[in-house]
């Protein structure tokens, strides 16, 4: 079934949006900020970007050194419009997690961070609230059997339930619960629906898992394009019956299911209107985008100038016209895929949306 030809209103929308997306370059306004917090993890994910472990050798920033930097960037940038999103590694192997996030929350920034949910408890989110927490996502990928297997524990299904039982009814939190699929849980996709539905939950994301980390080299972890396309066709589905605010992931560019699947236009902002702070100091786009891209570190260098005057990469995407883009028609909608996704050895695209629709 093919996918590339897109309705001539459709068409129309992409047009104006590439000129906002043009404008959105040219200003580069940071307005979502991530922090790498530790590369510590409680669990042992099999598809982890990062290649995190409980053992891990980087040591946690101290969040003081990161709050200079949000000290820097609230100086050129109005803090209540950036969002900073705490991630690891496993944030809540943090016990000073509260105490940086006051302190955020003093500095004028709304911040969220991202879980497995294991170690969450009533009384931490409690304290976790009071420190001005605004937003929080939990991963749960599938029911016991192939949530545990992606997670690498026996009791990661439970605990990822427990959080969401903790956090469904909050009021002045905004939150997502994020699903990666597999070949353990595809099948699951209309259950687990259901079952989050019933736990009061009101949005899920749906993600695909990239070929990079420890996701390199496991064919279980990989979807065929016959899959992907049943998965694009269930998320519509699920917005069309209105149950529960489903969308795919921020990645690739997917054809006419656009604005079908998530809200909006595909638009990698990696470097645009994102950055990120990484655990050793190193400043760079998006946490999991090749380290080769990375721009400078916050030890050696000052943040704003490298997010006003480096980051050519992020805001010129031209050299990402190479490989598999190199002649594709539907580059000046997709600009070479997310930055994330580029293999900068072999000078082509990990893994082409697009394509996996036709």
């Amino acid at each position: 079934m093919k996918k590339n030809k897109l309705p001539f209103r459709k068409k129309l929308a992409q047009r104006i949006f590439n000129k906002f997306i043009n404008v959105q370059t040219e200003l580069h306004e940071l307005n979502y900020f991530f922090w790498e917090c530790t590369l510590r993890c409680n669990i042992s994910c099999l598809h982890c970007g990062s290649d995190c472990r409980n053992d891990n050798q980087t040591k946690d920033m101290p969040y003081q050194d990161f709050l200079k930097v949000t000290d820097q960037v609230r100086k050129h940038y109005n803090p209540n419009k950036v969002m900073i999103v705490i991630t690891g590694g496993e944030p809540l192997l943090r016990k000073d997690l509260e105490q940086c996030g006051l302190e955020l929350y003093k500095q004028g920034y709304p911040w969220g961070f991202v879980t497995n949910g294991f170690a969450l408890t009533k009384e931490r989110f409690q304290n976790l609230m009071n420190s001005g927490l605004r937003s929080m996502t939990i991963s749960l990928d599938g029911f016991e059997e192939s949530h545990n297997w992606l997670r690498g524990n026996s009791k990661s299904f439970e605990k990822a339930v427990d959080a969401i039982k903790i956090i469904a009814n909050e009021k002045d939190l905004v939150y997502d619960i994020v699903t990666c699929v597999n070949q353990k849980n595809i099948h699951e996709l209309p259950a687990i629906k259901e079952f989050l539905i019933g736990l009061g939950v009101k949005k899920w994301r749906v993600f695909t898992i990239c070929p990079i980390g420890r996701a390199k080299e496991n064919p279980l972890l990989n979807i065929s394009n016959e899959q992907f396309v049943e998965i694009m066709e269930f998320i519509k589905n699920c917005r069309r019956e209105g149950k529960i605010e489903a969308s795919y992931g921020c990645e690739g560019y997917l054809g006419t299911y656009e604005t079908e699947v998530r809200d909006g236009f595909f638009f990698c902002r990696a470097g645009i209107n994102i950055a990120s702070v990484l655990a050793d100091g190193s400043i760079c786009a998006c946490p999991n985008i090749n380290h080769g891209l990375i721009q400078g570190n916050i030890y050696k260098d000052d943040f704003m100038d490298v997010w006003q005057n480096r980051f050519e990469l992020m805001r010129n995407r031209e050299w990402t016209k190479v490989g598999l883009c190199k002649d594709c028609k539907e580059f000046k909608w997709c600009r070479g895929n997310g930055v994330h996704l580029r293999d900068l050895e072999n000078k082509d695209v990990l893994r082409c949306h697009y394509n996996m629709l036709q």
